[in-house]
């Protein structure tokens, strides 16, 4: 006889109870000291100034604001390599691209190495991962999951729930979010949670829902002030990107035959509101479902004991030098939102300068957990930053590198250093280099590698970028496994 599958009410429930045996017999799988539950929010190529917390002159998200108000909020957070994948591959293991295998979309990710999850699993904590998921391979370390294949739709999506695949009726952002307040109603209330739950919005092609299809429909959203960007003075990089919104958008994304008799930059106004518009209504999406999830923790009394993460997989172009998507190591693909509320540790409205990295939030987890980190983790436990005592030796420099080239949009594979004041970009495969002025040039405008009063800068520049390389043991990618 055909055995029954069970249903996700039954999976949900049953799971629970299999993870509570499985700690059955480790007297010190429950420490004394309640843990923290930890709720992990991670978009999908939402940019930081797409956060009115942020400073958002286009948007208003006043629920992502809440976390931020009511916790801490980083203002310099970037990650590692800008793309969907290998982010999240190194939010999971705490390492850089070179350490845990996955360096661009299309590998696949090794779920026998060590990740956060697995450690929190084995101390007594209830996992689970809802949503976008990207790796290729199926999940490992959680006591339930139910994901995205690939990249997934955003109208009634398949999703992959325990390794059955289910088609669902509804909008994506809307499921994701129904999935998660239900895998928290059927949880083991006995023991603390780890749940990831991860949005596919606001990925490309942006489709909006029906409650937020009209949202701006009236007004134009101001544009960015670099729109019209030549790259005059940048590496040939990035004149040869295929990413631009006046040449790059596809029928699919502007969802309307472009007006005829418009001159170039009449089009390029048009394209733009038609792109920034419907990812915008994506964003308001995300942030009525982000409250929702508030509102839940707060309803079931949740809310003290839990720490609310929210962020983005990689930042993202809103028009900024004439771009969408990201890659690149400027600001607006290289930077993400980071807001983290905790109450019982990290005092309302902060903020904080300090460079935080991808890399550290697996330690993060774990030290706030009390869990010991593996000792080969890349990134440092941002713990100390969100209790407001900021270690004297916190990093003055990040390690950023860019694999995936050729690939979509062809942008040249690249490595760099940032500071608070300088960006040293290096453009391996070409042998072109950028410098930048952060203080002086914010937005980047200016390449003054070849201008003699930064020799010195561009020299110690190079100097902390071996560093960096030699201490997280980046290997040279110029093999043929990488072309």
């Amino acid at each position: 006889m055909k055995a029954r599958r069970m249903n996700r009410r039954e999976a949900i429930g049953a799971l629970g109870g299999t993870a509570l045996g499985a700690v059955v017999g480790r007297p010190n799988a429950l420490a004394a000291e309640p843990k923290p539950n930890i709720l992990y929010i991670m978009t999908d190529d939402h940019a930081a100034h797409a956060v009115s917390c942020y400073g958002s002159r286009i948007n208003k998200t006043p629920n992502l604001d809440r976390i931020g108000a009511e916790g801490m909020r980083f203002e310099n957070a970037f990650v590692t390599n800008s793309l969907c994948g290998p982010s999240r591959a190194t939010l999971l293991t705490g390492k850089y691209s070179h350490a845990h295998g996955f360096y661009q979309n299309g590998n696949r990710f090794d779920g026998s190495q060590a990740t956060f999850p697995k450690l929190l699993q084995k101390a007594g904590y209830q996992t689970a991962v809802i949503g976008k998921w990207h790796l290729e391979t199926d999940p490992t370390g959680f006591d339930y999951w139910n994901i995205l294949p690939g990249q997934g739709a955003y109208h009634n999506p398949a999703f992959i729930e325990m390794g059955e695949r289910k088609k669902h009726q509804g909008y994506c952002t809307d499921l994701i979010t129904d999935f998660a307040i239900e895998w928290l109603r059927k949880r083991d209330k006995s023991r603390p949670f780890c749940l990831l739950y991860h949005h596919k919005a606001p990925h490309r092609a942006w489709q909006p829902d029906a409650k937020h299809a009209n949202l701006y429909e009236d007004i134009d959203v101001p544009e960015p002030e670099t729109l019209r960007d030549d790259w005059a003075t940048r590496a040939s990089a990035a004149r040869n990107s295929q990413m631009t919104v006046a040449k790059h958008l596809t029928p699919g994304d502007l969802k309307r035959p472009i007006p005829a008799g418009l001159t170039p930059d009449a089009e390029l106004k048009w394209r733009y509101q038609r792109y920034i518009k419907d990812y915008l209504r994506c964003v308001a999406s995300v942030d009525d479902n982000v409250g929702r999830m508030l509102d839940f923790l707060d309803k079931e009394g949740l809310a003290q004991d839990t720490i609310v993460v929210y962020t983005s997989d990689n930042g993202f172009f809103l028009g900024d030098h004439g771009w969408f998507d990201k890659r690149f190591m400027y600001e607006e693909s290289l930077r993400v939102p980071l807001l983290v509320r905790y109450p019982k540790a990290v005092k309302p409205g902060t903020t904080s300068d300090r460079l935080a990295i991808n890399c550290d939030y697996a330690p993060t987890f774990l030290d706030l957990a009390g869990v010991e980190p593996p000792a080969d983790l890349q990134g440092r436990s941002l713990r100390p930053i969100l209790e407001g005592k900021p270690p004297d030796d916190w990093r003055a420099s990040l390690y950023y590198h860019y694999y995936e080239f050729p690939g979509a949009h062809a942008v040249q594979r690249h490595y760099g250093v940032r500071t608070h004041a300088h960006k040293l970009i290096h453009y391996y495969r070409i042998g072109e280099w950028e410098l930048f002025d952060l203080k002086k040039d914010p937005q980047e405008l200016r390449n003054v590698h070849a201008d003699p009063a930064y020799a010195e800068v561009l020299k110690g520049l190079k100097g902390e970028l071996d560093r960096l390389r030699a201490q997280l043991k980046v290997p040279d990618d110029y093999g043929p496994q990488f072309w």
